[in-house]
Formats: structure tokens, C-alpha cells, sequence
């Protein structure tokens, strides 16, 4: 029998436990032996918790029982999460984590301890809740260069702008609605602020690319400023309104990395992804594009993909996956100036229009949401420097968003 510890009893922690206690028989099949939690780490009581016993507030506990082999990092953040992961690690003990702030910050220092001690850290569920992309991206995808990685990261942001599509809901009337459902928290700005969906695109990247990617090199946008004209003027040019992560290989091997709203095309399979769904598309270049789908958060699916691990662990208990990649000395991320795409261009003023036209030449004009206020266009591709370039120039300039 397998013992385990969980750190961190809130949502993930305690979705953990359930599915390891009600479907102990599936696990113990697939890890071929029982795994047992023996203990509980968080500082908070939980009086109507029926297993008492296994509570406790002292890490040391944890980190000093040799019959503990197996650790469910579910706590969040990366000061003490970031401690006891290292030190469990040091202690000769698995560590499998849902916390992406942890992973995108500290993942190639924390494999590599797991490397040194001859144990695994795993993370399949700091990305994409439930949905299985980690292990494709290590095993399925590997012999392809991944020339293109394009996700719907972030299932708060993917609703609101679902309600604003579908209902017409103004961005902070969705977001309450998101929050009184329990979609977003208290204080959102991790999840509509592009912070969220920023680190997940950058253990993305640290997989496909093999060096890791500092978050603050990558250029983030939320969607706090998409307005129902926007929602709109997408459905004009056939595309709904997405914030999406993105990873973009460049022949030399450095890569672009960001997040920002763009408009999607409704021929693309992206723009269906509805809700609080999730979903990542990644080109290969010999498999071409490939689909991940699924609930992108949520209590069992996300500790569904913390149990996998654990499991994973448990079957490799003697040897460690080998999972790592460079400390970011090699700086992959290429500035943004030069990434070249369409663009969406909402501009206010009676002489809107003209403004545009002679701004972008052959740019394809939209019927404007405010007669003689306003105008917006589809300009043809151009990067991203030219873009802000002319935007400056314009000056009253409401809506800028890439196409996809």
C-alpha cells in the first residue's frame, strides 16, 4: 500500500480526497496497489470533515514519515507551496501539483531537485484542469516541433465573454454573474487580467520548447476592456471575441509568447469552445493540428488529473519520468514588434471612417455600431509595431484586437 499526503484541503485538496476515496477500486487497479491518504496539511479546521484523525498543521510531520512517498501539492501560490514542494522533494518523496503559479515560476528548479533526488514532480493538472495535455505533449507530440501552440486557457474569461456573446451581458455584469456562480473569485484580476492563462501558455511552452519561459517576458492582455461593440462588430466579420494564449515557433527557434483577446474565426474549431470549457490547439509539423477539450477547472476534474499523477507515481515508484527542461538562459521569447497579423481597428470620431481607410489601405470597413461616431475595419496583415505606430497616430482608438 501506497500512503500519501494532501497540502492544501480547499477545492482541488478536497476534490483529491474524494476521488481517491470513492473510487479507490480504479486506482488501485491502475497504480496496481491501495493508496491511502494519511495525512491532511492545512491550517485550517474543518470540523465537518469525517476524517478527523488525518488532519494536521505541522509540514514536518509530512516531510519527516518515511511511509509517505506521495504528495498532492493542492495549496496555490508559491511562498510556502514552494517550500514544502522543494523540501518533500529533498525528503525523497513524489510530488504531484495542480498549482500553475508554482510550475510557470519554479518548474525547471523544482525538476531538477526531483531529478537529483530520484523522484518525480508532476503537473498535468497545472494546465487545463481535467483535460489531458501534459503526457500527450511529452509522449504523443514528441516528434514533432510544435510550431504553433493556440489555447483557451482560462474558463472564467471564456464565460463572460460566452454571456457577452450569447446574451448580450455587458463585461461587469457577466463577471458578476461568473462570480455569484462561483466562476471567478472575490478578486478576479488573476483570471481577467490574462495572469492566469499567461503562466499555463508558459509551462506550455516550457515543454514544447525545452527552456523555460519567464512569465513577466510575456506580453499579457485581459478583457476588461472588450465592450458589446466589439462582441458586435466580431459577429460582422464572422468571429466571435476569444482570450487566448499563444506560443508561435520562429525558424530560428526562438518563439513568440502572449495573451490577448483576439477575434476567431467561426470556421475555427476554437470559436465553439463555450463557457467554462477550455480548450488547446497545437500544430505539429509533421501531425498538423491536434485538439485538447474538456472541463478546464472544476473541484473533480481538476483533482481527477491530481490523482492520475499520483497514480503515475505510484506505477513508477522505483524510477522517475524524465520530464525537465533549461533554466531560461537561452531567452526563447522573441519582442512582439515583428509577429505580423490581421487586425480589428474600432475607432470613435465623425471622421472614423476616413481616418481608417487612409490609415490602412484596403482594409475591410464594417457597418458601424454608432452612425457618424464611429467606424471599424479588418486591416490587412501588418505587425505588431506598425499596429501600435498607427494606432498613436489615430489617437481615439477603442478596440484593437489580432484575428486568428
Amino acid at each position: 500500500m501506497f500512503k500519501a499526503a494532501i497540502m492544501g484541503f480547499g477545492t482541488v485538496g478536497s476534490g483529491v480526497y474524494e476521488v481517491l476515496d470513492r473510487n479507490a477500486d480504479v486506482v488501485a487497479k491502475n497504480a496496481r496497489d491501495a493508496i491511502e491518504v494519511k495525512y491532511i496539511l492545512d491550517l485550517r479546521d474543518f470540523p465537518d470533515a469525517p476524517h478527523q484523525e488525518k488532519f494536521i498543521k505541522d509540514f514536518s510531520i509530512i516531510e519527516n514519515d518515511p511511509e509517505v512517498s506521495i504528495v498532492a501539492e493542492t495549496m496555490g501560490g508559491k511562498g510556502a507551496a514552494y517550500e514544502f514542494t522543494k523540501r518533500c522533494l529533498l525528503a525523497g518523496k513524489h510530488v504531484v501539483t495542480s498549482n500553475k503559479e508554482l510550475v510557470a515560476t519554479h518548474g525547471a528548479e523544482l525538476l531538477n531537485i526531483a531529478k537529483e533526488s530520484g523522484v518525480n514532480y508532476m503537473f498535468e493538472a497545472s494546465v487545463g484542469g481535467g483535460i489531458p495535455i501534459i503526457r500527450p505533449m511529452l509522449q504523443c507530440l514528441t516528434a514533432n516541433h510544435m510550431t504553433h501552440i493556440t489555447g483557451i486557457l482560462n474558463g472564467t474569461t471564456n464565460y463572460i465573454l460566452t454571456r457577452m456573446i450569447d446574451a448580450g451581458l455587458t463585461f461587469e455584469t457577466a463577471l458578476k454573474e461568473a462570480q455569484e456562480k462561483g466562476y471567478a473569485e472575490a478578486n478576479p484580476a488573476a483570471d481577467v487580467g490574462g495572469i492566469d492563462a499567461c503562466r499555463k501558455i508558459c509551462i506550455l511552452s516550457d515543454i514544447a520548447y525545452g527552456d523555460h519561459i519567464h512569465p513577466e517576458y510575456v506580453e499579457t492582455e485581459g478583457i476588461s476592456k472588450i465592450t458589446l461593440e466589439d462582441v458586435s462588430y466580431a459577429a460582422q466579420a464572422d468571429c466571435v471575441v476569444k482570450l487566448l494564449g499563444r506560443a508561435v515557433l520562429n525558424e530560428d527557434g526562438s518563439i513568440y509568447a502572449f495573451v490577448a483577446p483576439h477575434l476567431v474565426s467561426k470556421k475555427s474549431p476554437l470559436a465553439d469552445v463555450d463557457d467554462v470549457f477550455n480548450a488547446i490547439l497545437i500544430t505539429g509539423d509533421m501531425l498538423g493540428d491536434a485538439m485538447f477539450y474538456g472541463q478546464g477547472a472544476g473541484k473533480l476534474a481538476t483533482a481527477s488529473a491530481v490523482v492520475a499523477d499520483i497514480i503515475d507515481c505510484a506505477r513508477h515508484n522505483e524510477h522517475r519520468r524524465m520530464v525537465s527542461w533549461g533554466d531560461g538562459s537561452k531567452n526563447l521569447v522573441r519582442p512582439l514588434d515583428s509577429f505580423a497579423s490581421r487586425w480589428y481597428v474600432r475607432l470613435e470620431g465623425a471622421d472614423a471612417a476616413k481616418r481608417l481607410i487612409d490609415t490602412f489601405p484596403g482594409c475591410d470597413m464594417l457597418k458601424a455600431a454608432k452612425t457618424g461616431e464611429e467606424a471599424a475595419c479588418i486591416t490587412a496583415e501588418c505587425t505588431t509595431a506598425e499596429m501600435k505606430e498607427k494606432a498613436a497616430a489615430l489617437g481615439s482608438v477603442t478596440g484593437c484586437m489580432r484575428l486568428l
